[in-house]
């Protein structure tokens, strides 16, 4: 039996390896992938993780893992089942087998919100895209859209004009939700058109993506758009459907825990993206990670 089971490998799980094999606790990293990383795998280039200017999510997902690995930590591919509270001991319920410990972090992230339209779910993998980073270079030269107002939209815009012909950045509201330097580089491209007050209300194509229809909702007026790929960033939901009857969560799925990340469960603790807090960004995930080891320690003493 470990001490400290990790469920999820991105930077709040990788965050509390690190923390838990300086501790001295016996632990092991549970997750479906064998790429290290989550979210951040996604992300082009990361400006704002103190010290590394610059760095693409890769990159620092490479540099995560190898800290975790140099440490000694025990890494586990298998996908989650269930996870069982039996008081003292936990029991994580694989695909390959179960695993035991006295504490869990649960830091399983979190996936991208959906539009909910026609022709997403049917052209998903063919034009319709969550990962500007992963498939833009697929439509070198051509027009393409993204769909939000926050970072992640703004970036992955950003992205996409330095190989696209054209980008479309759709948002529902008159103002961006974005932080001001990525606003003023957004701001400054010339093949970047944004369509205020918008929202898409169809992704159109036979087997592939040919037009998008956009409803302005100002102009109280529908238009067709002629594009490539869709980009999709509006969003994310917690990874949190398998401990909904085991923690505490709000009407989102996000698990209630404090700075401590103790959840409603003791001896369970929630890290990351899924835990309800005003801020999701890759450093208060790897905060989290080192708060939930340190709530171990004291709960172990």
């Amino acid at each position: 039996m470990y001490d400290v089971l990790i469920l999820g490998a991105g930077p709040a799980g990788l965050g509390a390896a690190i923390y838990a094999a300086r501790a001295g606790l016996s632990l092991a990293v549970i997750d479906q992938s064998p790429i290290s990383g989550g979210q951040v795998l996604n992300t082009y280039e990361v400006d704002n993780y103190l010290g590394l200017m610059g760095e693409t999510g890769g990159g620092l997902s490479d540099k995560f893992r190898a800290h975790a690995d140099k440490l000694g930590t025990e890494f586990i591919t298998d996908e989650v089942k269930s996870v069982e509270d039996l008081g003292d001991k936990k029991v994580v319920r694989g695909y390959e087998r179960d695993y035991e410990a006295r504490a869990l972090i649960l830091a399983t992230g979190a996936a991208h919100s959906k539009l909910g339209i026609p022709g997403e779910d049917r052209l998903s993998g063919m034009g319709v895209s969550y990962c500007a980073t992963c498939d833009g270079a697929f439509f070198k030269n051509r027009i393409t859209a993204v769909v939000g107002g926050g970072d992640v939209a703004v970036e992955d815009a950003l992205f996409l004009s330095n190989i696209c012909k054209k980008v479309y950045l759709i948002h529902r509201r008159d103002s961006l939700r974005a932080v001001k330097s990525l606003q003023e580089r957004l701001f400054a491209k010339e093949n970047v058109e944004i369509l205020w007050d918008s929202e898409v209300t169809e992704i159109i194509g036979e087997n592939a993506v040919e037009k998008i229809t956009v409803y302005n909702k100002k102009k109280q007026q529908q238009t067709e758009v002629e594009i490539n790929g869709i980009f999709i960033a509006v969003g994310i939901v917690p990874n949190t459907g398998l401990f909904e009857n085991l923690v505490e969560t709000d009407e989102r799925g996000y698990i209630k825990a404090g700075e401590d990340c103790a959840t409603s469960c003791r001896g369970i603790y929630a890290a990351g993206d899924i835990r309800l807090k005003p801020m999701r960004q890759i450093i208060t995930a790897v905060a989290d990670g080192a708060n939930a080891v340190n709530s171990i320690q004291s709960e172990f003493e």
